[in-house]
């Protein structure tokens, strides 16, 4: 096994004082006794392989998931095994709010890399936020997020030509990126070609020939699953029309 991919199980020991993600996830001036009763109800601080689902559509609710390290995707499958990749979760994402309405997860959740996840079981989660008014706050601000991605996925499904989908997602990603203090340049896409068209709604063959275009025309370098945006402007300019006919009632 490669050195990159090995897990380092002490920092998964580590408390959520002195977690990289802290920013992300918690409250800014969230005190020390907060901090350990936050402790005390992660009840997991657990690995996935790639491949390995962290729950599956149609199981019961127990817990909201934060990602730690790696990456997942979610996605759901027909009776006729039909996959449709619903988003991408990076380091400090929180996936599993598909089940607040019904307590069953309507996608899986499936681990893209070795990821690390930590779990919050949702109700001694429900006790600590009537305790912690701030806590409460932060995660309406993390699902208001990722309910506000949720809504720019769909209005780009339904009316961005295939280029222009393309460029919005890598510029999401190298914002989402640089939200991590990640080099925003440079993308290691752990998910697949296959998953990218699903998620933007193209044909496997349409996501390849984007990157060679776009490799053609110097916006991207593209090594496989290594991106790097050699011309973060271009890239711009493409996403800025759709955005500015969403100003006019168009699409964002």
């Amino acid at each position: 096994m490669e050195t990159s991919s090995v897990l380092d199980l002490n920092q998964l020991r580590r408390s959520c004082a002195s977690c990289a993600l802290s920013e992300l996830c918690l409250p800014a001036g969230i005190d020390g006794d907060d901090l350990r009763r936050l402790d005390d109800t992660i009840r997991d601080k657990r690995t996935l392989d790639p491949g390995e689902a962290l729950y599956r559509q149609g199981g019961q609710f127990h817990a909201l998931y934060v990602v730690r390290s790696g990456s997942l995707r979610t996605f759901v499958e027909d009776a006729s095994g039909n996959v449709q990749v619903l988003g991408f979760h990076l380091p400090g994402e929180l996936v599993g709010m598909d089940a607040l309405a019904h307590d069953h997860h309507a996608s899986q959740a499936e681990a893209l890399e070795r990821s690390s996840i930590c779990e919050l079981p949702y109700d001694r989660l429900n006790l600590l936020l009537a305790q912690m008014p701030s806590l409460q706050r932060q995660l309406m601000r993390v699902i208001s997020r990722e309910v506000a991605a949720e809504h720019q996925h769909m209005m780009m499904m339904g009316r961005q030509p295939a280029q222009e989908r393309m460029a919005i997602f890598l510029r999401s990603l190298s914002d989402r990126y640089a939200r991590l203090h990640r080099d925003g340049s440079t993308l290691n896409l752990s998910m697949s070609r296959y998953d990218i068209a699903s998620y933007l709604g193209l044909a496997v063959e349409t996501v390849s020939r984007l990157f060679t275009r776009m490799g053609e025309a110097g916006i991207l370098e593209v090594d496989r699953k290594s991106i790097t945006i050699l011309r973060p402007d271009l890239l711009e300019e493409m996403c800025s029309s759709s955005r500015d006919a969403g100003r006019k009632g168009g699409a964002i």
